[in-house]
């Protein structure tokens, strides 16, 4: 098997025993495909089959009818044990085993394969580094000496230990605080680019949905599938009035979370550097319709804004001068988290820096307000 491999349904369908032909079953003809090295989200409320889908993939569920693939592989025709040790499998109350430490969890699945010792030490101290955890500090701890965000990591460490082409996570975050969930959101997502697995991820959230998946696959009560598209195209264009309700009335700002800061033309700054020329930099700021001049180290770095009517007609410019700083963006922030952050600091213009802190642009409420308005896709808009 490869790094990556493609994962398809199709016609599935569970039904558990009372449930007949004429009788919705748990998930019912399911047919989708996810790429390799692409991240599906199965999203929907309670009883709609998501988990029963994820379980099918390894075999914990047996389906009624119809076929998954793994690549171009049936996986019914293959040795169940072998199948399981293949796939990665992260879940909600990550069931570490608690009498081995860390590392020895984290090397389960390498164990099992039959790999040597200083194999299995020296990969469990890889994927530790990797999920943030510092193995001279954690290799040799138990789970229960763990927080519940360590405590799921180490559990994605554990799923990705002999390289499987498939991840499968059900609720992976669900167990924790907001704070700790957004962050190994982000680390997951961070993971991704340079892992590139395969990932089928179940979750009945919607925002946790859209920020995760390359494609997201709606389901409804009784195993349907509403809808499956990208995450833009689910919000941009709900193919019932079910997926329009179940997105909610704000998609149109959840659509904002889809879209980053590098995507926008951004508007270029007036600014000057303390000792510089006063008159210049006032003719400068005077000429641009925005009303502020940028002052900024030798570096480009920020230090703060001047009014353009509080520049003198001579003489030089001084740091004196700079008022509060608006917020910094990266590239990489969304849209709907850097609208967020100028709501929390009450101005209409932020400054996009780049990894060294040195201005970029700016962006301005009435740009997110606009891209917004565009119907173009996230990807049609950082191409354009």
């Amino acid at each position: 098997m490869s790094s990556a491999e493609r994962v398809v349904f199709e016609h599935v369908t569970k039904r558990y025993p009372g449930t007949g032909a004429g009788n919705p079953g748990a998930v019912e003809d399911l047919s989708l495909e996810v790429p390799a090295g692409k991240v599906c989200v199965l999203v929907g409320p309670s009883g709609c089959g998501k988990t029963t889908s994820l379980k099918m993939i390894n075999r914990l569920i047996e389906p009624t009818s119809g076929r998954i693939l793994i690549g171009d592989r049936d996986i019914a025709q293959q040795d169940v044990i072998a199948l399981r040790r293949g796939i990665g499998y992260v879940i909600q109350q990550v069931g570490l085993f608690p009498h081995q430490t860390v590392a020895d969890n984290v090397a389960t699945v390498p164990r099992l394969l039959g790999w040597d010792e200083g194999r299995r030490k020296d990969r469990a101290t890889e994927l530790l580094e990797l999920v943030g955890l510092d193995p001279t500090r954690y290799a040799n701890r138990y789970p229960s000496a763990l927080s519940g965000g360590e405590r799921q990591r180490v559990g994605v460490a554990r799923a990705l230990a002999a390289d499987p082409p498939v991840l499968l996570m059900d609720e992976p975050f669900g167990a924790v605080d907001p704070i700790v969930r957004e962050r190994l959101q982000n680390e997951l997502l961070n993971l991704q680019e340079q892992l590139a697995k395969t990932i089928l991820f179940v979750t009945h959230d919607i925002d946790e949905a859209i920020k995760m998946g390359d494609l997201v696959a709606v389901m409804q009560v009784g195993g349907h599938l509403a809808q499956f598209g990208t995450p833009d195209e689910i919000l941009a264009n709900p193919a019932s009035d079910f997926v329009a309700r179940f997105v909610g009335a704000d998609r149109g700002l959840k659509r904002l979370a889809l879209t980053r800061v590098d995507a926008l033309e951004l508007m270029p700054p007036v600014t000057a550097s303390s000792g510089d020329d006063a008159a210049d930099a006032r003719r400068r700021a005077l000429a641009d319709p925005f009303p502020y001049l940028l002052l900024v180290d030798a570096e480009r770095r920020p230090i703060g804004w001047v009014d353009q009517d509080d520049i003198p007609s001579s003489g030089t410019i001084g740091e004196d001068l700079a008022t509060a700083m608006s917020p910094l963006f990266s590239r990489r922030t969304t849209l709907k988290d850097a609208l967020a952050m100028l709501i929390e600091a009450e101005v209409h213009a932020g400054i996009v820096v780049d990894g060294k802190g040195a201005a970029m642009g700016l962006l301005t409420a009435d740009m997110i307000f606009a891209s917004s308005r565009d119907g173009r896709s996230p990807e049609a808009r950082a191409g354009a």
